[in-house]
């Protein structure tokens, strides 16, 4: 038989044992927890991972508008909002936009002129980094950077698209789709069949056709298009019709009348003040 003595203190001695327990768990739930703030903390410390897909209103003359992704209304783009994958941008009359985006340093859009920026640095299933900007209608302006090898960028419109390695240049999509591209700095490849992988990309030739007038149609037949891929240099320009058929490629200069343009020479003067940042 245990005496009392014994009994008291080895009930002292289990309810002590409880209490460290509960003290340890006590403790453990702590240190639990604040690691799990630590690790919360630390997350947000860290540089967001989406900012990347993200771009900035850096300037704006008039009015512009954004239609953020997967929504049917236009707000205002202010400067200082941004714009990220999946929005669109468009200005209004009398008015110009510019963007700032991580690698395509600048962005800027002519009156009346509305972009989809599809893609904004959205890594693919070979791990690069796709950038894609369709111009629907307007006139845009770009100053590129360098583009990585870990990177795509790409700017669209309904009758070609342009792989772009880094440079200055000029897009200029009509009512009926009619495009114009032209080269200030660098080079761009521009194609009417994106899809097809096996065009390899040809010297831009010196080319003018004449635009047939409205003549009778005998009757309908499949018509296929011829596909084309060529690399537009420095100083070069190429013009595309709706029907993505190249009407005129070759050479332009400063001197030419469209290049007088109150639209061209507030580029100029912007990209100066870009370049001296």
């Amino acid at each position: 038989m245990l005496s009392k003595l014994k009994i008291t203190t080895l009930i002292s001695v289990i309810f002590a044992l409880i209490l460290a327990g509960l003290v340890i768990g006590s403790q453990l739930g702590d240190d639990a927890s604040k690691a799990r703030q630590d690790t919360s903390s630390g997350r947000q410390g860290m540089p967001d991972v989406k900012i990347k897909h993200r771009g900035e209103v850096t300037h704006v003359d008039g009015n512009a508008k954004r239609q953020p992704s997967q929504s049917e209304e236009w707000v205002n783009a202010i400067q200082g909002s941004e714009v990220t994958s999946g929005d669109k941008v468009r200005t209004l009359r009398d008015s110009r936009a510019e963007l700032a985006l991580t690698n395509l340093n600048v962005l800027r859009l002519a009156p009346m002129t509305t972009i989809d920026i599809k893609k904004l640095y959205e890594e693919t299933k070979e791990g690069k980094d796709e950038t894609q900007i369709d111009v629907e209608q307007g006139d845009i302006w770009a100053m590129v950077g360098e583009v990585k090898e870990t990177s795509t960028l790409n700017i669209g419109t309904p009758v070609a698209g342009t792989a772009i390695t880094g440079t200055r240049l000029r897009i200029s999509v009509e009512d009926d789709s009619s495009t114009m591209l032209k080269v200030y700095e660098g080079e761009v490849k521009i194609t009417n069949a994106p899809d097809n992988k096996n065009l390899l990309p040809k010297d831009l030739p010196k080319l003018h056709k004449q635009i047939p007038g409205p003549k009778q149609i005998k009757g309908p037949r499949q018509v296929t298009m011829e596909e084309w891929y060529y690399i537009v240099k420095k100083m070069q320009s190429i013009q595309i019709s709706k029907d993505g058929e190249v009407v005129s490629s070759g050479d332009f200069s400063t001197k030419d009348q469209d290049e007088q343009s109150d639209w061209v020479k507030w580029n100029l003067e912007r990209d100066s003040v870009e370049g001296k940042k």
